[in-house]
């Protein structure tokens, strides 16, 4: 009974959506690079509160993005800042979280004002010593393994291997191999998450004082 209801309620919410999806599609056509209509329904959805909010988003998402789940389930405050986004099945994304181009995989819990970025280099300096506005044909797509849990007000610029968890506060900027740890800014792996035994994220205060009282010298060294 239950998903007959939550099925009979995705359909009322695409209903609703529908007429702003078309509006996205034909800024799509004219333009691909062009976000304005976009940025402004997914804004929109995204302070509608309660389940209403709930349905309403991941409708939405599931007609304007590359791919979105109806069985996923996206918070409050929560945008995706481009088309070029992929959210597999029963994701669960917390509140204020942003997200540019990104592919996340099954099963990925990602909490609150967590920043998944379209990569890491799309601001270069021009000529003038100027950094330039954003460039999509700099904009590289961030995946996110299956199984992937990202602890609140983590920032993801790289690849993130399926079954790891990112501690909150973190700082990505390299790849992360799968089934591990990591934490810290820049985020380093602690351990496997087969060997993770605790219940407790791991955050950026215990990465440092871990990594600081390591002793192999190569992990106290600065990132190049």
């Amino acid at each position: 009974m239950k998903s007959l209801l939550k099925s009979v309620l995705n359909v009322v919410a695409l209903v609703i959506t529908f007429p702003s999806a078309c509006l996205c599609w034909l800024e799509s056509l004219a333009n691909k690079n062009w976000e304005e209509i976009y940025n402004l329904c997914a804004q929109f959805y995204a302070v509608i509160p309660g389940a209403p909010g709930v349905f309403l988003r991941r409708a939405f998402y599931s007609m304007v993005l590359d791919k979105c789940s109806l069985n996923c389930r996206i918070g409050f405050g929560t945008i995706f800042t481009h088309r070029q986004a992929d959210v597999d099945s029963n994701v669960s994304i917390g509140n204020y979280a942003v997200i540019g181009s990104a592919k996340i995989g099954k099963n990925c819990e990602v909490a609150s004002r967590v920043s998944i970025v379209s990569g890491r280099h799309q601001h270069t300096k021009d000529n003038s010593g100027n950094w330039t506005a954003f460039d999509h044909q700099k904009m590289t797509q961030t995946r996110i393994g299956a199984n992937v849990w990202i602890g609140e007000a983590a920032v993801v610029m790289a690849d993130v291997g399926e079954g790891s968890l990112i501690g909150a506060g973190s700082v990505v900027t390299k790849k992360i191999p799968p089934n591990v740890i990591a934490a810290g800014n820049p985020a380093r792996v602690l351990k496997t998450s087969s060997s993770a035994l605790s219940n407790e994220s791991p955050t950026p205060d215990s990465t440092n004082k871990r990594l600081n009282d390591s002793p192999n010298p190569r992990i106290n060294e600065s990132p190049n």
